[in-house]
């Protein structure tokens, strides 16, 4: 018996909702409510493919390239009545976890650009090649290499020795 389309699209949804959960989280700089609204987003705009997602070669790398447009697209319509906090809210991290380095980092990666912050993720918590990057984001190989350099300079700007204290604990 064949499953029907919505079935389909819930086993792909539960699937990979923790997934894009935790890379919204890390293009967010942990707003854990603008993570879920993006993810939420991305799952609606999903379903609304699926029926011609069997001409989509990989849906889960699809799904990934339409959170990081929805955050970008998100960034640029930001309404002017959004103010940032200098403190992201304690979310209670998972035992093993060291809340110290994760705010660290999560403080570094909110002061990059979007664009620069999501190439980051995409390169190196997604551990996409440059041409999956420079695909999912629209944009040349060699924008996303020189967007790389720029990023990671940006960042062990931000850390300075700060980083290397935690890595050696």
């Amino acid at each position: 018996m064949r499953k029907s389309r919505t079935e389909d699209f819930r086993e792909f949804a539960a699937g990979r909702a923790s997934h894009l959960y935790r890379s919204a989280c890390l293009l967010t700089s942990g707003d854990v409510h603008l993570a879920e609204d993006l993810v939420q987003e991305t799952l609606g705009r999903m379903y609304l493919l699926w029926g011609r997602v069997h001409r989509i070669d990989n849906p889960a790398a699809y799904a990934q390239t339409v959170l990081v447009r929805t955050f970008l697209t998100h960034r640029r319509r930001r309404s002017a009545a959004e103010r940032p906090q200098a403190e992201l809210p304690d979310t209670g991290a998972a035992a093993g976890d060291d809340p110290a380095l994760r705010m660290t980092l999560l403080r570094a990666l909110s002061q990059l650009a979007p664009k620069d912050r999501a190439v980051v993720v995409l390169r190196y918590w997604e551990d996409r090649s440059v041409e999956e990057t420079a695909e999912a984001l629209q944009v040349s190989s060699a924008a996303v290499r020189t967007r790389c350099v720029r990023a990671l300079a940006r960042l062990r700007e931000l850390l300075g020795g700060s980083i290397t204290e935690f890595a050696s604990r």
